[in-house]
């Protein structure tokens, strides 16, 4: 495959509402598009990275400008291009997973274009659709919430995500419980407990939920083990792992029971389904988080998720729930799922009217070689 060069486009979509976690509020997704073109088809690629260093490290603009200064012209030095290769080519560089992988993706979509295979089967998926579920941001009350959580049982979403923080937890949880009965409930942290809350994070034990979402800081793994032997509630690992070889250590250390899968977390779709088998292989559960993409991600997201060790509803949203407009055809949902792209590669491509009107900046990097 010869890659004549990268197009970055940075977007900037509106979201419907504001979306509130523990780490701040996001009302303007300012995303990455990445366009690989090659001599035989084009590939796209979304970069997850947040508008600011919150979630991670990485943010928008940095990512723009590691991809343009080092990732890229680092990529086209390398001779017989794969997919396969980008990450061992992308290596030297420290961090900037999603960056990382958002060039992986892109790449790999125009790999199976030009094969006409599918995103979802090139990873190994076995279904045809995957069960939805829904994140809820922070709100300003408790009815607020509520009726949130009404709108989007109605809409159809099979499992409803709470996130919470010191202040807003028990309560809220408590109310989404006592008024919508057993439907499959989680909470998530998003790092926003310390050890020492160990006590009162096991309020959350008598509401039966799925699991509660990292509630200690990334990096401490002996800390969630510890919480894991304190309450009854299942742990479940996100901003922690990021790599197959960081999900083995978190299940032998006994840190999580499930883990949320992040392919821009991770440094790519192809480590997403290394951390899938090494999970798979210790009998836990994973589902697949979501980073606000647009269609262009949420289609790798759905194909990812279709994946056998997908035991959960994951944060694969129908378009809607966070964009009146995406940049690509919507995905709708039916009966509580979404359908798996069929087509070559993503099976989406982004509408370049839409696209157009979103995009505010683009930036052209030529392969020096491929």
């Amino acid at each position: 495959m010869k890659i004549t060069g990268v197009e970055i486009r940075t977007v900037e979509i509106p979201l419907v509402s504001p979306f509130r976690t523990s780490f701040g509020t996001e009302d303007v997704r300012r995303a990455l598009l990445l366009r690989v073109v090659t001599d035989e088809a084009e590939g796209w690629g979304e970069c997850g990275a947040g508008t600011a260093p919150l979630y991670s490290s990485e943010y928008t603009d940095a990512a723009a400008d590691v991809l343009s200064r080092f990732l890229i012209p680092a990529l086209s030095e390398v001779r017989d291009l794969t997919p396969h290769r980008v990450a061992p080519a992308l290596t030297p560089f420290k961090g900037h997973r999603t960056a990382k992988a958002a060039l992986e993706a892109a790449v790999l979509d125009a790999d199976l274009r030009a094969r006409g295979v599918s995103f979802g089967h090139a990873l190994g998926a076995v279904r045809e659709s995957v069960p939805c579920g829904v994140s809820v941001g922070i709100m300003d009350s408790i009815p607020e919430l509520l009726d949130a959580v009404a709108a989007y049982l109605e809409e159809g979403y099979l499992r409803i995500k709470l996130k919470i923080e010191p202040g807003w937890d028990v309560e809220p949880v408590r109310a989404v419980r006592e008024r919508f009965g057993d439907i499959p409930l989680q909470a998530d942290a998003n790092t926003a407990y310390r050890r020492g809350d160990a006590g009162h994070l096991a309020g959350l034990d008598p509401f039966g939920l799925l699991l509660v979402e990292q509630p200690l800081a990334e990096d401490d793994l002996l800390g969630h083990a510890e919480l894991a032997r304190r309450i009854t509630t299942p742990i479940c690992l996100d901003e922690s792992i990021v790599s197959a070889r960081a999900a083995a250590d978190a299940i032998a250390l006994g840190a999580c029971q499930v883990v949320n899968i992040k392919p821009g977390r991770v440094g790519g779709y192809l480590e997403a389904r290394r951390i899938h088998d090494v999970c798979a292989a210790h009998d836990v559960p994973v589902w697949c988080g979501g980073m606000l993409e647009t269609g262009v991600g949420r289609a790798a997201n759905v194909a990812l998720a279709a994946l056998p060790g997908f035991l959960l509803p994951g944060d694969t949203s129908a378009s809607e729930r966070y964009y009146r407009t995406d940049v690509t055809a919507p995905f709708r949902l039916r009966d509580g799922h979404l359908a798996v792209p069929a087509g070559p590669g993503l099976g989406v491509t982004p509408i370049p009217e839409i696209l157009d009107a979103v995009t505010v900046a683009t930036e052209w990097v030529p392969f020096t070689t491929g």
